[in-house]
């Protein structure tokens, strides 16, 4: 007998899908039987890099390049997933960009607005048009979408003051689209923990070449442990949080499942932060 993976014969477009979850959602899709995964970013060299790592058959991965802020890019994803596979049956707006936890009393209003403008821009304006780019597809699928989202969805000190407030737009979106595209499409997010990857700032601020991973290395002291988090080193990995992909992706395990957040934060909630509130530094 023959075991299908959760997604056998499905097709996803995944968007920041050169490194970091991006990169480990594409690959776990392949490893679950879908029969295409299109992965799309802005750069180049970083697709190839998920490419190379999947060591599969190129038939099944087709990267593509370009801006979650273009619409025409966008709009042609979408149309070479479906022309590539023949369908687009789960999407994945997941680029993004963090403010490395920039807080209201340590930025002027200068710095605020042009952390906002950018970051605002690629995180809430970029899954909008990633969705009304696909929805089409998606609804003659009857597909679904799975949403990065972030603890700061739901808690402080994951990011600063636009960050939490970008991935708490994004949260609304989950329920908005989930209400706006049923019955056919299902739409869900999966609210992530920090993990260590190659995340970036907003480059109007001079954080383009700052990573997520220097802010671990900073904090931590030491590779592979997380000890502000109660899970420690299991919500760290991206690989780690790629089942609740999987899952709400599936038709087979979440057909009934639309407008849910999975929180894989690696138990942010239990806890919270164990940091003095901002005010204190006042």
């Amino acid at each position: 007998m023959t075991t299908k993976g959760w997604l056998d014969g499905d097709a996803a477009l995944i968007t920041g899908a050169g490194s970091g979850i991006g990169q480990a959602v594409a690959l776990r899709y392949l490893r679950e039987g879908a029969k295409g995964v299109a992965i799309f970013g802005r750069d180049a060299k970083r697709l190839q890099q998920t490419v190379d790592a999947a060591g599969i058959d190129g038939d099944r991965i087709l990267p593509l390049v370009g801006d979650v802020r273009s619409t025409a890019d966008l709009n042609a994803a979408v149309q070479a997933t479906v022309d590539r596979f023949g369908s687009l049956d789960v999407l994945v707006p997941n680029a993004g960009i963090w403010d490395f936890n920039r807080s209201i009393t340590r930025t002027t209003p200068d710095e605020i607005e042009s952390i906002y403008d950018e970051l605002f821009d690629i995180n809430v304006k970029g899954y909008l048009l990633t969705v009304s780019a696909a929805w089409r597809a998606l609804v003659a699928a009857r597909g679904s979408i799975v949403m990065t989202l972030s603890n700061a969805a739901f808690y402080p000190a994951g990011g600063g003051a636009v960050y939490t407030a970008a991935k708490h737009a994004a949260r609304g979106l989950v329920a908005q689209l989930a209400y706006e595209l049923a019955p056919k499409v299902r739409v869900n997010g999966v609210a992530i923990g920090g993990l260590r990857t190659d995340l970036r700032g907003p480059a109007a601020a001079g954080m383009s070449q700052r990573s997520i991973e220097q802010s671990f290395a900073k904090r931590d002291g030491q590779a592979g442990t997380n000890m502000w988090i109660p899970l420690h080193d299991a919500s760290t990995d991206p690989v780690d949080s790629t089942g609740a992909y999987v899952y709400l992706g599936s038709r087979r395990e979440a057909g009934t499942v639309t407008g849910a957040i999975v929180n894989a934060d690696g138990g942010i909630g239990v806890r919270g932060f164990a940091t003095a509130a901002g005010g204190d530094d006042l």
